[in-house]
């Protein structure tokens, strides 16, 4: 199965450190990104995508709003919020969301846990 993770936030440099981190763990998953909440629900609603990790702090709706909205529309695709802002209210809100809560800067190690977990419920969901 071809797998796609959606890497969505607004600054250019944190998609690419993002991008290399899920290359070192997933080489053969598929990346691509959107810099705000619009495109990604533009590239969700043009391709197939298996994952995302989503900022929290962007232009426009913020990463928690948009990952509300993936959920609704994906029951059980992985998702994560990746963010600085290490609130108690942001990692409710995530975990409200079933969103993995990712703290950045973010590292291969730092997201091996959710990337792993994502591979196998990938590898086990109903085709």
């Amino acid at each position: 199965m071809d797998t796609t993770v959606l890497i969505v936030d607004d600054s250019k440099l944190a998609r690419i450190v993002m991008g290399k981190a899920i290359a070192a763990l997933q080489p053969a998953w598929t990346r691509i990104e959107a810099g705000n909440a619009d495109e990604a629900v533009a590239v969700v609603d043009a391709q197939p995508v298996n994952v995302a990790i989503v900022d929290f702090n962007m232009p426009g709706r913020d990463g928690l709003a948009l990952v509300e909205e993936l959920r609704a529309r994906f029951p059980s695709m992985p998702l994560a919020v990746a963010t600085a802002n290490v609130q108690d209210e942001i990692i409710a809100r995530a975990r409200a969301a079933n969103a993995t809560f990712i703290a950045k800067p973010v590292t291969e190690e730092g997201i091996r846990g959710f990337i792993s977990g994502a591979a196998l419920r990938l590898r086990s969901a109903p085709r």
